[in-house]
C-alpha cells in the first residue's frame, strides 16, 4: 500500500511539470474527422473496375495467345478433347487429314485408336420439332403462366 501511495505521488509530481495542463491531451493541430465523401467513393469504385477489367482483359489474350507460337501451318489441330478424370484426357488430333484419338495422362501420351474416315462435328442445325423446351418455356412454366 505504502508502494502505491509512493507511486501516486511520484507520477503527480512528474507531471505537474507540462505545460499542457493536461498529461494527455492531443495536439491542437489534430481537427475533426471527415467523413467519407461520395465523390471518393466513387474513384476508388472506379479505379476497382478498371483494375478487374484490365485482369480480365490480360486473361483472355493470355488464353487466345496460349497455341499462337507453336502453330505450323495446319498440320496437327486439336479437334476436341475432354476430360476422363482429374489428370486423363481423351484428345482428338488432325494430322494432315488423318484423325487420331490419344489418351494423355501425367507423363504419358497413348494411342487409343486411328480413325479410318474423319468424324464430322458440325452440329446439326436445331429442328423446329425438337422435343427439348427452351428457357423460355421452361421460365414460364414454372411462374404458373
Amino acid at each position: 500500500m505504502i508502494f502505491g501511495v509512493c507511486a501516486q505521488v511520484a507520477a503527480l509530481m512528474a507531471f505537474a511539470d507540462t505545460p499542457a495542463g493536461h498529461p494527455f491531451a492531443a495536439p491542437g493541430s489534430i481537427g475533426q474527422p471527415t467523413t467519407p465523401s461520395v465523390g471518393g467513393l466513387g474513384q476508388v469504385t472506379l479505379a476497382l473496375l478498371i483494375v478487374l477489367g484490365a485482369v480480365f482483359v490480360v486473361a483472355w489474350v493470355v488464353k487466345r495467345m496460349r497455341g499462337f507460337g507453336n502453330r505450323v501451318g495446319n498440320a496437327i489441330d486439336v479437334i476436341a478433347d475432354i476430360p476422363l478424370g482429374q489428370k486423363e484426357r481423351a484428345v482428338l488430333l488432325k494430322v494432315g487429314k488423318t484423325q487420331i484419338l490419344i489418351g494423355v495422362a501425367p507423363g504419358q501420351v497413348s494411342t487409343l485408336h486411328v480413325l479410318a474416315e474423319p468424324i464430322d462435328l458440325t452440329p446439326p442445325p436445331a429442328s423446329p420439332t425438337d422435343p427439348r423446351p427452351s428457357f423460355k418455356q421452361l421460365m414460364m412454366r414454372s411462374l404458373g403462366k
